[in-house]
């Protein structure tokens, strides 16, 4: 079993920057894949971007592409997603989520554990 704890959300003005954290706890003896999704009041969870376990393959949102980075310390059991240029429809709560043995599916029922999530609001 596997624990994820995300931190980092708060408040920020449009064009500014936040930096989410993700701890994993627990189920270390399988290799994940490391995911970050959002959902928005009223909207369907979208996937944001993932990481396989090696950390060498990275796959992102159009819609965050070049804005957004995914990094992860397996020492630390730690991944991270680094949102520059932030916008206002960027607003939503943000989940980390971890795949055993995948690739860093894009697809959110592919994945086996789930943070509580954090909030992250872009003021206009």
């Amino acid at each position: 079993q596997v624990q994820l704890v995300e931190s980092g959300g708060g408040l920020v003005q449009a064009g500014g920057s936040l930096r989410l954290s993700c701890a994993a706890s627990g189920g270390t003896s399988s290799r994940y894949a490391m995911g970050w999704f959002r959902q928005a009041p009223g909207k369907a969870r979208e996937f944001v971007g993932a990481v396989n376990w090696g950390g060498g393959s990275k796959n992102y949102a159009s819609s965050v592409k070049g804005r957004f980075t995914i990094s992860r310390d397996n020492v630390k059991n730690s991944v991270y997603l680094q949102m520059n240029s932030l916008k206002p429809e960027d607003t939503a709560v943000y989940y980390c989520a971890a795949d055993a043995w995948g690739p860093g599916h894009s697809d959110y029922t592919r994945y086996d554990y789930w943070g509580q999530g954090t909030q992250v609001t872009v003021s206009s």
